[in-house]
Parts: structure tokens; sequence; C-alpha cells
């Protein structure tokens, strides 16, 4: 008899934001165009045997130079779900966009899990066009071949299970090598999709976003995560406000910071 898959608890820590507009969102631009802010978040997933810090996000400096709104160090916030960043040993990255692998070293004993196809793009031919490589800032992803040198990136081509009842599966579309992570919790199988969809809107209405590497295979991302998750409800968007409103924090001092994605949302 196979042993009982491990229950990870799964939180998403909000430490950035910024003021934007529908058209922001979609590829093509909004013909109802209006307010819709971004949230930036990195997630956590806590076991009783091995636990996984997903995504780095951006420090202080990189939030001014972009116009972000930081609201709190992603990597001190750890600590508000029981994590020490210090002794933190595996670290997820989606992707090496800015806002998913800055603040890398803060973590000096993790290994660092990345897509090949990514490493690939982000120091490939493609980076000579602005259109993409201005998601990326070049010292993050300097920094990502110094860690690879020093042998602390252990490179996926494809779908991977890093440990029981937690897997990495290739996305591709926004950024080359992109990929969203599943997740086995209390109430079933959670994808944290990154950027494979940042709002619950472009998954449902089958709308890319605006970055795009390759439009293609953003639309088959969109129907990857459908196969990964039991249900709507079992997919977390990557850059959605809406996240904090139907999950809820874990104390209450935490509303509109942290959000428990191992419970099932709240009605309405």
């Amino acid at each position: 008899m196979a042993e009982p898959l491990p229950c990870y608890e799964l939180y998403a820590i909000r430490y950035a934001a910024r003021d934007g507009h529908r058209r922001d969102h979609f590829l093509g631009g909004d013909p109802h165009d209006g307010p819709m802010p971004m949230a930036y978040y990195v997630w956590a997933a806590i076991g009783a045997e091995r636990s996984f810090v997903i995504d780095t996000g951006f420090n202080a400096e990189v939030s001014a130079r972009r116009k972000r709104d930081f609201l709190r160090c992603p990597i001190e916030s750890l600590r508000l779900v029981g994590l020490d960043p210090a002794q933190v040993r595996d670290v997820v990255l989606t992707h090496l966009h800015y806002d998913h692998v800055g603040n890398f070293d803060r973590f000096p004993q993790a290994q660092f899990h990345l897509q090949e196809p990514e490493m690939h793009y982000a120091t490939g031919r493609h980076m000579r066009y602005p259109k993409l490589n201005h998601a990326f800032e070049v010292e993050d992803v300097v920094g990502m071949v110094r860690l690879n040198y020093a042998g602390r990136v252990l490179f996926h081509r494809g779908d991977a299970a890093l440990a029981p009842g937690l897997s990495l599966h290739l996305a591709g579309g926004h950024s080359a090598g992109l990929q969203c992570v599943r997740v086995h919790t209390a109430r079933g199988w959670v994808v944290l999709a990154s950027d494979v969809a940042h709002f619950y809107e472009n998954l449902d209405a089958m709308r890319p976003f605006p970055t795009a590497f390759h439009v293609g295979e953003m639309l088959e991302g969109f129907d990857l995560l459908r196969r990964l998750a039991p249900s709507r409800a079992h997919i977390i968007p990557g850059h959605d406000p809406e996240v904090l409103r139907l999950y809820p924090a874990p104390r209450a001092e935490l509303e509109g910071i942290v959000a428990r994605l191992d419970v099932a949302p709240r009605e309405g």
C-alpha cells in the first residue's frame, strides 16, 4: 500500500502592489478600461519534513526604480509563517523575471530549482530585444549564473516531483521556462499558477497577459492549470489581489498580508 501523501500548509504573502488598469493586463488592451491593481506575492509550502519557498520577490531598490509600492521585505515576511530565511533549504523559482527572483542572495543555505529553458532564455539571443528583456534584472540573471557555478541551482527540464506532495510543471508562454507548482494540502492539490495566470480573469476569459514570449504556449498554460487542479477554486493566480479577499489570514493581524491557501476559500 502506498504511503499517504503529506499535506503542506500553503501561504501567499503580499509584499508589494501597484496601481494598474485593465488595458495593462490583457493582450491587445481592453475596451472597458478601468482600475485593475496588481499584487506581488511570494509563497511558502510548509511541511512536517520539508518546506519550500516559491519565488523571492524584489527589493526596495528595484521597487523604487520600477515605481512599485513596496509594502514589506518579502524575505523577512517569511518569518510571519514561521520560516527563517537563513535555514531555508529549497527555493523554487517559477521564472527569472525581476519580481520572482530578486533577493536570491538572502538564502545562504538554499538550493534553487529552475527550469533549464528559463536560463537559456534569460542568457540567450532573445535578450537583445527590449520588448523581452524589460522584465529581467540583469544582475539577478548574472547572480543565478554564479550560483550555478557554485553548484546551487538544480535544473529541471519539464515536469518534476521535488518531494512527495509537491511537483513542478513547465508551462512557458509568459517566459520561455515558466513553471507552476502543484502542492498537496488538506483540501487536496492546490496549483500555484505564478505567472501562468496573472489574474483569475486571464484564466477565465482565456485572455493572455501582454508580456508574452509565446502566446500559444500561454493559452496552453491555462489548459494545463485546469488539468492539474481539481477545480478552479484550487488554482491560485500569481498577481490577483482577489486572493487576499478569498482566503483567510492565518491570524487576524495578518489580514491583507498573508492568505492561507490550504483551506477552502471564503463564500462569495
